[in-house]
């Protein structure tokens, strides 16, 4: 098992069920992220009917291997449109949001997948679920975006 780069530990036993998004503490909204890196992969959003397609085109931060920001604390430098998630914009954001993620799920009012790493313990169990992006990127240096069609996918899930 890697190690967790989110800091689980101490949290409360199922915090998420029982405290509402707006009132998770930072490390609780932290936790809350599965290690996907499907947020991180370019999407493209159909004018007329707003859907939301994935692409295999990842940001040019994301580690294809871990499905980890590599400059997370200083992405804004990098990539100043990544979208920071917090409790007060996700009604804003969540149509985009994969649509296995927990911050979509909780705000749906859905559970967490047994494979989350709150319940398995494992930061690892998303990507033995096959629900994440590893191993599975394009990168968005070598893809120009007129042909990101050619690379939109179905939604691990």
């Amino acid at each position: 098992m890697s190690k967790d780069p989110i800091d689980r530990a101490g949290l409360a036993p199922r915090f998420w069920e029982r405290k509402p998004l707006q009132k998770m503490n930072p490390r609780e909204w932290e936790a809350l992220c599965d290690g996907c890196g499907k947020c991180c992969l370019n999407k493209l959003e159909d004018e007329d009917s707003g859907e939301v397609a994935l692409t295999r085109v990842a940001c040019r931060l994301l580690d294809d291997a871990t499905c980890r920001c590599t400059q997370y604390d200083i992405r804004h430098q990098f990539v100043p449109e990544c979208i920071v998630m917090r409790p007060d914009n996700i009604h804003e954001h969540a149509y985009w949001l994969p649509q296995t993620c927990a911050y979509r799920l909780l705000w749906e009012g859905k559970p967490l997948y047994d494979w989350h790493p709150l319940l398995s313990g494992s930061p690892d169990s998303v990507h033995a679920a096959g629900v994440s992006v590893q191993g599975l990127t394009a990168s968005e240096f070598e893809t120009p975006e007129e042909e990101w069609e050619d690379y939109i996918i179905e939604e691990p899930t």
